[in-house]
């Protein structure tokens, strides 16, 4: 089965597939609509092949639907015809959950994403569990992604940001008793002198994640032993 994945970031929209695994990137950002995002699509992969779909989107999905709308995007999400639109069989996931499926290596893994906003996802034994840690309060009245999305990093410079980072990894390693944690996004390379349970993700993550979407889940749990330190 030859899989299309389209990844909805705040900044970018990076699609590739089974045959295309370098992905392409439309730019998206705060007017963005699910019928711009799909007619775009569309246009870019035209000459595509592709039997199936995997979308990771920034916010909650149930059902292979958005439940809510995006905070970095324009609205309509929710009630937008994504089977219609595309015509082939599609899965909805959580961007970040998307990104630790294609990152997991096994036991307890927490993912943290820093891009445009916060994303994050645990992967147990071979389980994904997508979380929604982003707008929890953190210190002085301000949320975790307003400190280490892209706005905290714009306003706080890196030094401070890259501080703020790992002081997150590890009150959320402790909380939600991790082995390890695999950072992702567009900004996590920017971090320095990273402790040996914390995991630099990589670009290809969401793609792989993508097409693990569309494997027997007995696959995955073929990797769920605990990661060697």
């Amino acid at each position: 089965m030859k899989v299309l994945i389209i990844d909805i970031g705040g900044t970018n929209v990076k699609v590739a597939s089974t045959d295309q695994r370098v992905p392409i990137k439309i730019s998206s950002g705060p007017t963005m609509t699910a019928k711009q995002m799909a007619q775009q699509v569309l246009a870019a992969t035209r000459n595509w092949k592709y039997d199936s779909i995997s979308i990771g989107y920034p916010g909650p999905v149930t059902h292979d639907r958005p439940l809510a709308e995006p905070h970095n995007l324009a609205a309509g999400w929710i009630d937008f015809p994504y089977q219609k639109t595309f015509g082939k069989p599609l899965r909805f996931i959580n961007d970040a959950a998307m990104q630790a499926l294609g990152g997991y290596m096994g036991g307890r893994m927490l993912f943290l994403g820093t891009g445009t906003g916060l994303g994050s996802a645990m992967v147990f034994d071979g389980v994904v569990v997508p979380l929604e840690l982003a707008h929890l309060p953190y210190k002085k009245g301000r949320t975790y992604e307003e400190y280490i999305g892209l706005a905290g990093l714009e306003l706080r410079g890196k030094k401070r940001w890259r501080k703020s980072v790992l002081d997150i990894i590890a009150r959320l390693q402790a909380a939600l008793v991790c082995e390890y944690v695999l950072l992702g996004g567009g900004n996590a390379k920017l971090m320095k002198d990273l402790p040996p349970h914390v995991i630099l993700g990589a670009n290809s993550n969401a793609i792989e994640g993508g097409l693990r979407m569309w494997q027997d889940p007995s696959e995955l749990k073929l990797l769920a032993h605990p990661v060697k330190k």
